[in-house]
């Protein structure tokens, strides 16, 4: 009998042992299977945020993105283009469509870049401001040595009969010549016969800043040339807007260049600013008074002048 009893007291202790380890070993299980989960979670969690901070910086860099290209030229050099805040009102500022022969006129659109650069406030908060400084980079290149930013000095040795071939493209076309107001396939330049292209937009140059303007719809253009000091309005038969007309006599007035209603110094066909009036876009020429000159003085006040004009 008591040989019975110790062996089912046997028994019983084996049963409660044997139950105690299972248990432990499910719930070792389980924790280790919760702890796994969790560090699952938790790597998810981290490629999720790391993926969400990739997108969020892919975002601010698209948003905040001061250069773009906006096409080619005919050599394959890139147009640039310079944005500045953020608002829904878009002013045009374009420089360098005669590239070399007026390097002037890209250098005050670098001047301009500069200056907001440096201050950004004077931008209004409702304006976006573009700038453009060289339409004609391959016109830039062949002149000036470079087809981006350059310095004065780079230029000054460089006369101005030197310059004349820098004037044209790559394909030798006036780029001036080239739009779609009284377009011809020979314009005039001065006293001599220039050629504006097989038809309007035939060159890349102007089919990229036609492109851009039918994209982004500007509100306003100030485009520079040299030289003649004065501030011109643009017209395409349809007269002169009276938004043009304003922005002619602020950039004017604040300039202390003289105000013009048109270029009438010679018959001009298939220009840009033209063109843009044809489009109903507000657009005015700022032709610098010499070819060696950027002053930037004047040209400050009259950009100053159009940032107020559209200030809300």
């Amino acid at each position: 009998m008591k040989n019975i009893i110790i062996i089912i007291v046997g028994i019983l202790l084996l049963g409660v042992g044997g139950y105690l380890l299972l248990n432990d070993s499910n719930e070792t299980t389980y924790e280790v299977q919760e702890e796994q989960k969790s560090e699952q979670v938790d790597q998810e969690e981290q490629e999720n945020s790391e993926d969400n901070t990739d997108e969020v910086s892919e975002q601010n860099s698209d948003e905040q993105k001061p250069v773009s290209v906006i096409g080619k030229s005919g050599e394959g050099r890139d147009i640039k283009a310079y944005h500045y805040g953020n608002g829904d009102t878009e002013i045009l500022f374009v420089g360098g469509i005669h590239g070399g022969y007026s390097w002037n006129t890209a250098l005050v659109a670098y001047e301009l870049t500069d200056y907001f650069n440096e201050n950004p406030q004077v931008i209004p908060e409702n304006v976006k401001a573009t700038v453009i400084p060289v339409l004609n980079p391959d016109g830039l290149e062949e002149i000036i040595g470079t087809a981006d930013k350059f310095t004065i000095d780079q230029a000054s040795s460089v006369t101005l009969s030197e310059s004349i071939p820098g004037r044209f493209n790559s394909n030798d076309v006036d780029l001036n010549r080239n739009f779609d107001c009284d377009w011809e396939s020979v314009g005039k330049w001065q006293d001599r016969d220039v050629d504006g292209g097989s038809a309007p937009f035939s060159e890349s140059e102007s089919q990229a800043i036609k492109n851009y303007v039918e994209g982004s719809d500007p509100d306003a253009v100030v485009a520079w040339y040299s030289s003649a000091g004065g501030v011109y309005s643009s017209n395409c038969h349809n007269g002169v807007l009276p938004e043009t007309r304003d922005l002619t006599n602020a950039f004017a007035d604040a300039s202390g260049y003289t105000a013009f209603e048109q270029f009438n110094f010679y018959e001009i066909t298939g220009d840009m600013v033209n063109w843009l009036a044809k489009e109903q876009i507000p657009a005015i020429s700022v032709l610098l008074t010499t070819h060696n000159g950027i002053e930037w003085s004047k040209n400050k006040a009259g950009v100053e002048a159009i940032l107020d004009y559209y200030a809300e």
